[in-house]
């Protein structure tokens, strides 16, 4: 490629600043000629062709040409001394820049910068500029919010049974509390053209006969950001596997499942730190099942007899509004209720109802789809009944409508709320930034 020669005129008036009149004065040689009118909205640029930029009003974006050649050129240069506050985006339009798919920002005052095609494997390179600090064009990171709860654990089986514990629940958005009484977590930074794995873990199973099974976990994952993982809500403890008729301890998770009824003390399940609480004891030879730890509250203890008042209830999970409106979920599982007397129910968000009575068994309602709500736990005479399942998790994002790059896998439910677009992974799948 032969030496390219440019002349500029004087555009740059005695004070120093960049004149619109003076624009009409500005000529240039060989391949870039200078567009004279001044952007001020987003547009598609025209290959060696070189453009003024005015921030002052709002960000835009700059669309690179769809079809370049190698050799040609760009130029953008901030008009009013901007770019720090009100960025412009150079959209790449189905090629690269510096070797990436991804948009790249200008966003420092007073920048200018060149930039050159080569080929379809680097695409667009910057070569030349002006006040554009450590490099010209940067990745525009941006701030995404998020909400990741897990699966939540199974009720468990035969009679009297804990309910299950609910799945992790961690979550950033406002100030708003993640599970076990956590602090709202800081925001994740994504990059344009990463991609980021959402994985929505599955309600553990409900079983006869043993205890319940934990669920599974849920996350988000990828390259630059540390790993969100909220870990699956703990089975519900059961009691008629123990020859003696002792109940089981519920186990630990992101809430903890609730104990087994029978003859000894039996301790809830452990919740997980800053994602649940810890599932209902049982003790003193009690005819109910532990309820089973909630987002928000530990899961109900069970008393002896058991004949009344919130005995074996789940722990109550958490409202957020990250979706534009108040949704509770991550409730805890109710315990198996041996006697009729007392309905033991989820907590709200989800958990599931307890199996309540004693002929001949009764099994543990499921905690519902998508909220990590624990499962009942299974009651009757029969070491027959079944725990309920848990609920299966969701990872919620939500992010400004603007930064949104539209590219998903999984079929999340996309929505917005102002000026906000939200994106609700009911299974597993990925978002490209």
């Amino acid at each position: 490629m032969g030496t390219r020669t440019r002349k500029f005129a004087n555009f740059i008036g005695a004070d120093g600043v960049l004149s619109a009149g003076a624009l009409t004065n500005v000529t240039a040689d060989g391949t870039v000629d200078w567009d004279t009118t001044v952007k001020t909205s987003g547009f598609t640029a025209v290959v060696n062709k070189g453009y003024f930029c005015n921030t002052t009003s709002a960000t835009f974006t700059v669309t690179l040409p769809a079809s370049p050649s190698a050799g040609d050129e760009i130029v953008i240069v901030d008009y009013a001394g901007t770019f720090a506050t009100n960025k412009v985006t150079l959209a790449p339009n189905g090629n690269k820049i510096e070797s990436g798919t991804g948009n790249k920002t200008l966003t420092t005052n007073r920048e200018a910068t060149r930039i050159v095609y080569i080929d379809n494997t680097q695409g667009w390179i910057s070569y030349s500029g002006a006040n554009e600090g450590s490099q010209n064009i940067d990745p525009p990171t941006y701030s995404v919010d998020f909400l990741v709860i897990a699966g939540g654990g199974a009720g468990g089986g035969n009679f009297r049974a804990g309910g299950g514990g609910a799945g992790g629940y961690r979550n950033s958005y406002l100030t708003e509390t993640s599970g076990g009484g956590g602090s709202s977590e800081t925001a994740l930074i994504f990059t344009p053209g990463t991609v980021y794995t959402i994985t929505v873990g599955a309600g553990g199973t409900g079983a006869a006969a043993t205890d319940g099974n934990n669920g599974n976990d849920s996350s988000i994952s990828g390259t630059g950001i540390t790993t969100i993982t909220s870990t699956g809500g703990g089975g519900g403890g059961n009691y008629s596997n123990n020859p003696s008729g002792t109940g089981t301890v519920g186990k630990a998770g992101g809430s903890g499942g609730g104990a087994g009824g029978g003859s000894n003390t039996n301790s809830g399940g452990a919740g997980t730190a800053n994602q649940g609480y810890a599932g209902g004891q049982t003790s003193g030879g009690p005819q109910i099942g532990g309820g089973g730890g909630g987002a928000g509250a530990v899961g109900f203890a069970a008393n002896s007899p058991g004949t009344g008042g919130t005995d074996g209830d789940g722990g109550a999970g958490l409202a957020s509004s990250i979706t534009g409106s108040s949704v509770s979920r991550g409730g805890g599982g109710g315990g198996g209720n041996y006697s009729s007397k007392n309905v033991t129910v989820g907590g709200v968000g989800g958990g599931g109802a307890g199996g309540s009575g004693e002929s001949p068994y009764v099994n543990g309602n499921a905690g519902t789809a998508n909220t990590g709500g624990g499962g009942g736990g299974s009651s009757g005479d029969s070491t027959t009944g079944t725990g309920g399942a848990g609920g299966k998790g969701v990872v919620i994002l939500r992010m400004v409508t603007s930064n949104y790059s539209g590219t998903t896998t999984g079929s999340p439910t996309v929505s917005t709320d102002g000026s906000d677009t939200i994106l609700i992974f009911n299974d597993s799948g990925s978002y490209t930034g």
